[in-house]
Parts: structure tokens; sequence; C-alpha cells
């Protein structure tokens, strides 16, 4: 194939997840890609230390945790294909799925799409539901006070609970586990917003390619499997107060003032409160340590979540 796509991957502690995909893609498809790019952000388990001859791999350790999006940024600077593929380390290539997505961007009736995902499946070989609609106040909301985990589906959550995600259809976005988009497009936009350390920077990019005039794909003709939460599982508490943290800087960027005021209150007074009663009433309480150890960092940060602004590794 002649058109040619750089992977970029960013590596925390992923363990053997990352060699094993990598291996994935070098099997499946090695001859579409220019360049695979592993960013390291600093990870202390030896994930990116595995053995590999691959001359198209390229493994930058950046020696600290820059977050998902500037680690994405970094690593994409370091290639020049036409095409920029954001792979999760705890992807795994089981056919030519990237090839499939390339093709359809390149078909010229699709010149109006700029971001292509596929269908993932997760470890039973069940279909994820990833792609998402861009969020709103209620959005939020329901998220917070738990309306999407009662009412899935039906109740306005992040992700498309409604969409089976069994065909093809345009979306507002797709999950940056495998986020193909046209590197074009991707330096116009600037990559990443470094504003975000972690979580929503995927759907923000989303949000701004729509607003230039670049859609966004889901083709469930391509499939990869997907693993999903392969290092949050190490730290929740930390990545509840990460999810938070790019929430506020989300609802700073995209909402006006009153809804930023009511976000902010429905965060501090009605969010604590629902959640750990979800985690006494679903969980025993088995989780009440991981979701007050998340709060209480959003307490303690409250000066930078009020400005937007990411606190960095923790």
């Amino acid at each position: 194939m002649a058109v040619a796509v750089d992977i970029v991957t960013v590596n925390w502690n992923a363990g053997p997840l990352l060699a094993e995909c990598v291996a994935s893609v070098r099997a499946v498809e090695p001859d579409i890609v220019t360049r695979y790019i592993v960013v390291d952000n600093g990870s202390r388990d030896g994930s990116a230390d595995f053995d590999c001859d691959w001359d198209k791999l390229l493994v930058d350790r950046t020696g600290t945790n820059l977050g998902f999006g500037r680690g994405c940024n970094r690593g994409a600077r370091q290639g020049s294909a036409p095409y920029i593929l954001l792979l999760n380390p705890d992807t795994r290539l089981t056919e030519p799925a990237i090839g499939k997505a390339v093709a359809f961007l390149e078909a010229p009736e699709n010149a109006g799409y700029g971001i292509c995902g596929i269908k993932l499946l997760d470890e039973q070989g069940r279909v994820t539901r990833h792609c998402a609609r861009f969020p709103t106040l209620g959005t939020f909301a329901s998220i917070m006070v738990g309306l999407d985990r009662l009412f899935p589906g039906k109740a306005p959550g992040l992700l498309m609970a409604d969409f089976d995600h069994r065909s093809s259809r345009p979306v507002d976005h797709v999950q940056g586990a495998f986020y193909l988009i046209r590197r074009e497009l991707f330096e116009a936009l600037g990559g990443f917003d470094d504003d975000y350390f972690v979580y929503l920077e995927d759907i923000d990019l989303s949000l701004r390619a729509r607003r230039r005039g670049a859609l966004c794909y889901y083709l469930a003709e391509a499939v990869a499997f997907h693993r999903g939460g392969g290092t949050t599982d190490q730290a929740k508490g930390t990545a509840r107060f990460y999810g938070i943290e790019a929430r506020f800087i989300y609802v700073r960027k995209h909402f006006g003032f009153l809804a930023r005021v009511a976000h902010a209150l429905l965060s501090y007074l009605v969010e604590p409160v629902a959640t750990i009663a979800w985690s006494l009433i679903r969980h025993r309480g088995r989780t009440l340590g991981q979701v007050l150890r998340g709060f209480g960092l959003m307490v303690r940060n409250t000066p930078r979540l009020l400005r937007g602004r990411a606190t960095g590794p923790l």
C-alpha cells in the first residue's frame, strides 16, 4: 500500500501488554507502518525494555510522565507519514485493521472525514461501546450522580451505550485506543491540548476537528482487541481524580460561565455524596478508599481545577 502510517503508543507501566501490541502490528501489518514510536512516560516496570529488532520501532524514553496528550504530540513530531495512528499499549491487532481504516479515509467520497476508529473487542470477544457524543452539562451531571450507570442507554453518558457498535456510522468521537487521524489535520489543530494530563484530551481533539469541518467515522468492518483499563487498574483513586480534573478543563474550555458554575457546584456538593453512596450500596464499601482518595485530591487541588489547569503526575 502506497499510503503509510506512523503509529504512536504512549506507555506508562503497561507490563507485557506493550510488547504484545508491537508484536501484533509487526506480525499483521508491518508494511503499512513507516515508524512505530513508543513514548515511554517514565515507566518503572521495565515494560519498554522488551527485545525487538524491528528497524521501524523507536522507543523514546522521556524519563518522566508527560501525560497522554503530550506524549502523543511528542511521538507524532518524530514521524512524517500522512496518517498518524494513536494506539494504546493494551490493544492487539488480529487482522489488517489499519489498512482498512486508511482505505476508508483515502476514498475520495470520504474526504470530509479526518478521523477513523474501529470495532474493539474485549477479552470475552464482546464489542465494546466506546464511541461518544460531545458532552454537555447534562452529560456530566448524569455521570456525577450515577444516572448513566443506573439507566445505561437511557440517561445521558459519555459513551454511546445506546449504539451497539456492530455497524459503521459517523459519530462525534471514537476512543483514543485506536484513533487514526490525518497528519495534516492533527498538525493544523496543534495536536492534543497540552492543558490536559490524561482523559478527555481525545474528545477535545475530535471537537476541535469538527469545528474545522473534519468529521469522525466508526468503521465496524475493521476489528482489533482492546483490553481496557490496562494502566489505570494500578491506581484507581488517582485515576478518578484525573477524570474529574479533565472534566474541569473541558468545561472551562468549551462551556459558558453559568454552566461552569453549575458544574463546579455539582462536583463539590453532589458528586461526592452520590459516589460514596454508590460505593457503599453497590460495592459494599470495597471501593470507598479509592473514592475518598479521588475526592481528597480534588479538594486539595481546588485552585488549579477552578483555573482549568492540570496538576501533572501525582
